[in-house]
Parts: C-alpha cells; structure tokens; sequence
C-alpha cells in the first residue's frame, strides 16, 4: 500500500448481514454441525443470533462445552458444508451496489471486514460482483486468527497503513462496533441486518443508518469528526 492511498479515508465493511443475508447458509450449516454430532438442531430463526460472533464462539455455546477438541470438530464440520453449499444459500441486500458505487466515485478506501474465513468472503464477493469496488478482503484464517473483530480491525489498519482517525467500520452487530471502538475507530450500525438499535447503541454505535442509502452521508459525517 504506497502512501497516496494509505492516507484516503477508509471505510470498513461487515460482510454478513451488512452486504449481504446469509441467513439460510449459516443456520443451515449450523444444523448440520449438531446433528452430526448427535445433538437436536434447533429450527432457523433460533439460530438468528450466531450470525455475526465468530463460528468458534457460536459452535461452542451450541455445544455446550470448552473442551477445544470438540469445538474446532465442530468448525470442521461446518467448514465442510458451508464451503459446498452453505456459501452461496446468501442474497445480495437490495442498496448495496448503489452505496459502494457512490463511495468508490469519492476515492474511498474500502475493505471488507468479516469474521468469516477469509477465503470464503472472497468468493462471495467475487460472487455478488462487489469485487470491483474493494481494494482488499480481510477476514479470519483458518487457525481462527483474526476472528474476534478488534483484532481484526487492528490487522486491517496495520497491513494496509492506515490511519484510525480516518477510518469508518460498518456493520449490524455489537462486534462491529466494540472491534472498531478498541482500535479508535468510528462506527456506524446497520438495521437490515441481525442487530437491532438498542444493541447497536448500547454498544456505542456512532451512528446508525436505517438502510443503504443513508451510508454515503453517514460515512462523511464519521469521517469529518476529527
């Protein structure tokens, strides 16, 4: 990254339910873990709030258990299946296109964020074809590294040079904004996704945005607060 575009305002993006819903892939792939497991699956919509935490935290409150073994068993498994099918079960949040071309017409720095496996938010946004408006994809590796959003978020800012202050992260989840928040970044919540607006602010949400169409003017106003 040369100097010219470490010093461009940079703008951080939640990929599950901020770009996209993967609803039906996550929890579909989440059933599959238990019952291979020999557990009872719960039905979907109880399975709503493991979208967004990492999958290694989701699948051992699932289970029930800290034994290690067992969890990254059952990261294994989910692996397996999201990677086959569970990547695609996922749809492009209506608004989307239209926010990220606005920002990329501004000279934007911009990056997904995600907790998910780095390899698989490529595909998926290869997939969606938002590849043309990131100049990079950050996301967890295999060994679980990066998974907790602050130490992603402070990843993101170390390799690619750039600078807190005139940064932004997106997303719909209190992981979004605490991640941000440890690092010194600001932070706008999303409500077309998992998190509603009391754990948004309860989190510390600098701003909220109500759909995608008030991201380009929120982003402005988190990147002007210094």
């Amino acid at each position: 990254m040369n100097g010219a575009a470490a010093a461009r305002p940079a703008v951080l993006f939640d990929l599950d339910g901020t770009l996209t819903d993967p609803f039906v892939g996550i929890t579909r792939s989440l059933q599959h873990v238990l019952e291979k497991l020999g557990r009872i699956a719960p039905p979907p919509d109880d399975l709503r709030w493991c979208i967004g935490p990492p999958i290694q935290s989701n699948i051992g409150v699932l289970l029930g258990t800290d034994d290690k073994a067992l969890i990254w068993q059952g990261v294994e498994l989910y692996r397996e299946r999201y990677a086959t099918h569970g990547k695609f079960e996922n749809e492009l949040i209506d608004g989307i296109p239209e926010a990220l071309a606005t920002l990329a017409e501004r000279g934007v720095f911009m990056t997904v964020a995600t907790s998910k496996l780095k390899t698989f938010a490529s595909e998926i946004v290869d997939h969606f074809g938002l590849a043309g408006y990131f100049d990079a994809v950050h996301g967890s590796e295999l060994d679980g590294s990066n998974a907790v959003k602050a130490d992603l978020v402070a990843h993101i800012l170390d390799t690619e040079r750039l600078v807190a202050g005139n940064a932004v992260m997106i997303g719909d989840r209190s992981h979004d904004v605490v991640g941000a928040k440890a690092n010194g970044v600001a932070s706008i919540g999303v409500l077309w996704g998992f998190g509603d607006h009391e754990e948004l602010l309860d989190a510390g949400a600098d701003h909220i945005a109500e759909n995608p169409a008030d991201l380009p003017g929120l982003i402005g106003t988190a990147l002007d607060r210094g």
